[in-house]
């Protein structure tokens, strides 16, 4: 099992990078060519909801990105410090509507539908200490040449 692991600071122009590199890795890993655009997207969305939840509630440590080969499988996970709390909060008195999500957080929800809809195999947790997106995708081992 070969992992790589990117820590970058929660800025968006971060996350081309992210997903660059991301796509490189599943390649090698072995993952179909056709499923390459699914995982940079997936990757792309995962990271900018870090990137925001980071921004949004001052966190300045960086997000986090695991790229996991295994043996028939490539799994990614996308990890932040914004507590779940974060991701979930609802606007006070004075904003628009009680209960209702905020702009930035109705831009991570959509985010997850996103994922949701690109990868069949996707898991989210979080607490008070962050969350991690963790997606994976089937994957072939390299063709040994001669």
């Amino acid at each position: 099992m070969a992992t790589v692991e990117l820590r970058f600071s929660a800025l968006p122009e971060h996350v081309r990078t992210a997903r660059l590199v991301a796509a490189a890795v599943a390649r090698r890993a072995g993952v179909d060519e056709a499923v390459l655009d699914e995982v940079r997207l997936a990757v792309g969305e995962a990271c900018t909801r870090a990137v925001g939840l980071h921004m949004s509630n001052g966190v300045d440590s960086p997000v986090r990105v695991a790229l996991i080969e295994d043996e028939k499988k490539f799994s990614i996970e996308v990890g932040d410090e914004a507590p779940a709390a974060a991701g979930t909060l609802v606007r006070g008195a004075g904003d628009e509507a009680p209960g209702r999500p905020s702009d930035d957080e109705a831009d991570g929800e959509m985010g997850l539908a996103v994922i949701s809809g690109l990868v069949d195999d996707v898991e989210i947790t979080a607490d008070e200490k962050g969350g991690v997106i963790r997606m994976s995708w089937p994957a072939a081992p390299a063709p040994v040449l001669p």
